[in-house]
């Protein structure tokens, strides 16, 4: 088993729209990025980076680089699961917390799961958001930003096999599939 942790922060601006989870939730303010800011994906891309060890969202989409000016978080997580899935990960499952002190977030919550699992190609009981405030404490219970949290468990395809078929050696004889 290997287990990521990610983090990710942004500050609350006007003339943004707010975009969590993949929804775009109608409120005053939305978060500042270089992409679509979406802090909730953010944290669930680092984590998933994090426990396969293939570092973090700076590295992959640098916001030095113009092709991300803007783009869909929602976008860049399928590319997390295109990398997952090249490096033989299975996941498991992911728990993430949206920390924000408005707006309440729990109508939008069965889409922003439902967002992530379709990107990751998962089932929606593999995924759990919740929110939380901070009792008007620290820069979220401000308003000035929200930030994420999330942790995933990831599993390696070739820990699952019993036999030496998945890791591309030799099944000759074993008459277990179709080659």
């Amino acid at each position: 088993m290997r287990v990521g942790m990610g983090y990710d922060v942004h500050k609350l601006t006007t003339d943004r729209e707010l975009i969590l989870g993949g929804v775009t939730i109608p409120y005053e303010k939305g978060l500042l990025g270089h992409s679509d800011a979406d802090v909730l994906v953010h944290a669930v891309m680092d984590a998933l980076l994090g426990a396969a060890a293939l570092g973090d969202i700076g590295k992959h989409f640098p916001d030095t680089d113009p092709k991300y000016k803007g783009i869909s978080s929602i976008t860049l997580l399928k590319h997390v699961a295109q990398l997952l899935e090249e490096n033989h990960y299975m996941i498991e499952n992911i728990d993430a917390t949206i920390i924000a002190q408005r707006p309440k977030l729990l109508p939008f919550m069965p889409q922003m799961v439902k967002n992530i699992a379709d990107a990751l190609g998962i089932e929606e009981n593999q995924v759990n958001v919740k929110a939380t405030t901070e009792e008007g404490l620290g820069f979220t219970g401000a308003g000035e930003g929200i930030s994420s949290h999330a942790i995933c468990l990831l599993i390696p395809l070739f820990d699952l096999a019993a036999d030496d078929r998945i890791a591309g050696r030799s099944c000759q004889g074993c008459g277990g599939c179709c080659k």
